[in-house]
């Protein structure tokens, strides 16, 4: 009798990255399994916009002898585009372009990966659209122009499309700019609720307290190339960021929870 074997929703293996003089990463490899939260952290030009990128098949690595990007089993580069968004979705940065569409036609966008007709849109994609608007509270503003919005109101329903189009594995670079306070918690509770359901979820993040808080895993890159990842708890500590961010940090308790904050503004 056969045994199921649980899909892994990405793995990496002795994955390169490196611009002109530069080593990004060297030799990583990795499983993101389901269930898991993962922060990026590092400091800016260190790589992580581009390992998302080479993540979710944006960016070809530098060094291949194989396939070192699995996406639910397969190559990254074996799967379509649309295929592989039913596996991956991406938040980058920045979006190209712009959509003059209101909110609620900008986040049916994500139900392409799953339309059955290109005639239209079936029930099911509403709904789902619906559902993800109301999750990142923009029902009062379902029908404006989504160029009418502000910074943080066009994040949010920027998450919401990926809502929509609910992925096995999300992949987030800086889900939370623009964000207010609230909302970032409010974007974070939701990061850990899709992790509970099974989800994988990596995410690049620049404040250490919602990492510690938030993520059960942590990917630290280093300015030689050098990598850390681990659990939450065994990676994260104050003389390994110190080294990533080339700043003094102190650590304080409250609670259960580890806290950590710049205490100087000199380099370590």
């Amino acid at each position: 009798m056969q045994t199921d074997r649980r899909i892994v929703p990405l793995e990496i293996s002795n994955l390169t990255l490196q611009y002109p003089g530069k080593v990004l990463c060297q030799d990583l490899s990795l499983a993101i399994n389901p269930g898991e939260c993962w922060a990026v952290l590092g400091q800016n030009g260190c790589g992580k916009t581009t390992l998302l990128h080479a993540l979710g098949g944006l960016h070809r690595p530098d060094r291949n002898p194989a396939p070192s990007v699995m996406v639910a089993g397969k190559a990254a580069q074996t799967w379509t585009r649309r295929e592989i968004a039913r596996h991956l979705g991406i938040l980058l940065q920045e979006e190209p372009g712009e959509f003059w569409g209101d909110v609620h036609e900008y986040v049916l966008l994500g139900r392409y990966p799953h339309a059955k007709y290109m005639s239209g849109w079936q029930a099911v994609d509403h709904e789902m659209a619906a559902r993800a608007i109301e999750r990142m509270e923009l029902a009062s503003l379902a029908r404006r122009p989504l160029a009418t919005l502000s910074g943080g109101e066009r994040q949010r329903a920027r998450i919401a499309l990926l809502l929509a189009q609910s992925p096995q594995c999300f992949l987030l670079d800086e889900p939370l700019q623009h964000l207010d306070l609230r909302h970032q918690f409010s974007a974070m509770t939701l990061f850990n609720e899709l992790a509970r359901q099974g989800k994988a979820v990596v995410m690049v993040l620049h404040d250490i307290g919602w990492a510690s808080r938030f993520c059960d895993h942590v990917l630290m890159l280093f300015e030689n190339g050098r990598t850390i990842a681990g659990r939450t708890e065994e990676v994260l500590n104050r003389n390994d960021l110190e080294t990533l961010y080339q700043c003094g940090i102190s650590e304080f308790a409250a609670g259960s929870a580890r806290h950590f904050v710049p205490d100087k503004a000199s380099s370590v």
